[in-house]
């Protein structure tokens, strides 16, 4: 089954959280922090089992970050695509980026996380829609310092 907006998971996941008696904590757990993923893709309620972790060792709060799809944001992704490989208007980039159009305003990523013993541990529900998004956003983002790389390495080349 593929969801297109957590949104209705969201709703569930607050009740859920403080049905056991944990607070929230509006945060989001960056990747340099020492953390362990919590497995169990194939398994659509594992939050749940997550959350009873958390309530069992102790924790008394749970953090919990949600990402919407901006249609701001991704109308700048859909400019940046179309300049990466102007004059191609069929270009993958920029089909996918506006591919995407139809997910603005959607909740397409929760992490819910907890420390313990000094590690957190970390629950992430995502859709494929936004998975592609990261992904977009990365490649662009590794076209634009390449080509700032290079702009930056002609300048050097000027100056000698």
């Amino acid at each position: 089954m593929s969801i297109d907006n957590l949104l209705p998971l969201k709703d569930d996941m607050v009740a859920f959280i403080e049905g056991h008696g944990l607070k929230r904590l509006p945060g989001y757990v960056t990747e340099d922090i020492p953390s362990i993923v919590w497995e169990g893709q194939e398994n659509p309620d594992a939050w749940k089992d997550f959350v009873e972790m958390a309530k069992l060792v102790g924790a008394p709060f749970v953090t919990f970050s949600e990402m919407t799809l901006d249609a701001e944001e991704l109308d700048a992704l859909i400019e940046e695509a179309g300049e990466m490989n102007f004059p191609d208007e069929e270009s993958t980039e920029l089909v996918e980026a506006q591919w995407l159009r139809k997910y603005a305003g959607n909740l397409g990523y929760i992490q819910l996380g907890f420390v313990y013993q000094g590690l957190v541990f970390l629950h992430e529900t995502t859709t494929e829609w936004y998975e592609r998004f990261q992904t977009l956003l990365e490649d662009i983002e590794t076209f634009q310092e390449i080509v700032i790389g290079d702009h930056q390495h002609d300048h050097e080349d000027e100056d000698e």
